[in-house]
């Protein structure tokens, strides 16, 4: 079931068009990762979802319904600029902002006091944001964004200003908010994040919608019959030349007698007709396939295309 529907989406300003024709679908329970160059088009899909502006064609669906302005509620949306209020007080803030999204006070206290404790920043309550680094800083936007509990949490650029211990804690509690149920759409330029976070992905370039898919599925599609062998036991070469379209990528000695290989090969050969060709000259300890990371395909498709 899709918690979310964003169909045939435009957006035109003037003599610019900032969306053409896009349409994604975000599984429930699930992270929707959402990729693209600067100026792809990303933050002002992101900015339709969440009613900032209105689409001049298509519709967002939410829950299977066309979404309205009390959807807002239900959720939380963290933008790349960041709008936090300087001179007010950490816990003070929050609370605010959470009974403006609707909770009773009581509420609002026990959830700020579950995350302060889940992001290390117990005694940070009268701190003033001003104070605080930019990393500090984004922890408290994070909490504004999952304090009313939302079903449906969009991310812009949620690492930036993370160092990794940090970056690694929010990973964790994203990935316990996914457990529990709650959709997270994830807007990043980080690649790594995509492959170990989402189960979906999205990629966004020049207005257009360039791919979409499960991201293993995608990996797959793009896969290049590359492959990773480590044999021991050797006694003499391995018969490279009889192998179809051979390509020998990377090679080094791991002893006298073991090697660790990375080759590409044609399509025409599986790899049980490679595995034959090179069992009987040893041991076979690792043959493996290395597929595509989510960052070489975006590399493939969108190149030097990315619009500046």
């Amino acid at each position: 079931m899709n918690i979310l529907e964003a169909r045939n989406i435009s957006k035109y300003y003037s003599r610019h068009t900032a969306l053409e024709d896009v349409s994604i679908s975000v599984p429930a329970g699930s992270v929707y990762g959402l990729l693209g160059p600067n100026g792809a088009g990303k933050t002002t899909l992101i900015r339709i979802i969440t009613q900032i502006i209105g689409p001049d064609k298509g519709e967002v669906i939410l829950n299977g319904k066309k979404i309205t302005p009390q959807d807002i509620y239900r959720i939380g949306y963290m933008p790349e600029e960041r709008g936090l209020y300087r001179k007010m007080k950490v816990g003070e803030q929050i609370l605010y902002l959470a009974q403006l999204k609707g909770l009773p006070k009581d509420i609002a206290i026990k959830n700020i006091k579950y995350w302060f404790d889940a992001l290390n920043i117990s005694d940070w309550w009268n701190k003033k944001v001003e104070e605080l680094s930019k990393g500090m800083q984004q922890k408290i936007q994070f909490i504004c964004t999952v304090i009313h509990e939302p079903e449906l949490l969009i991310l812009d650029e949620p690492f930036s200003g993370f160092d990794p211990v940090n970056a690694e804690i929010i990973k964790k509690e994203l990935l316990k908010l996914k457990a529990k149920g709650n959709t997270i759409i994830l807007s990043t330029h980080r690649m790594e994040s995509v492959e170990e976070l989402c189960d979906n992905f999205c990629l966004i370039n020049r207005s257009h919608k360039v791919i979409d898919g499960p991201v293993n599925e995608v990996r797959h599609k793009f896969k290049a019959h590359k492959y990773e062998l480590i044999i021991s036991g050797l006694t003499q070469e391995l018969p490279t030349a009889e192998i179809p379209d051979f390509h020998l990528l990377e090679t080094h000695k791991v002893s006298d007698d073991t090697l660790h290989l990375i080759f590409r090969v044609g399509d025409s050969i599986s790899t049980n007709e490679i595995l034959k060709k090179f069992l009987p000259y040893g041991e076979i300890e690792l043959f493996k396939e290395i597929l595509p990371s989510i960052h070489d395909i975006f590399i493939e498709l969108v190149g030097g295309q990315a619009d500046e």
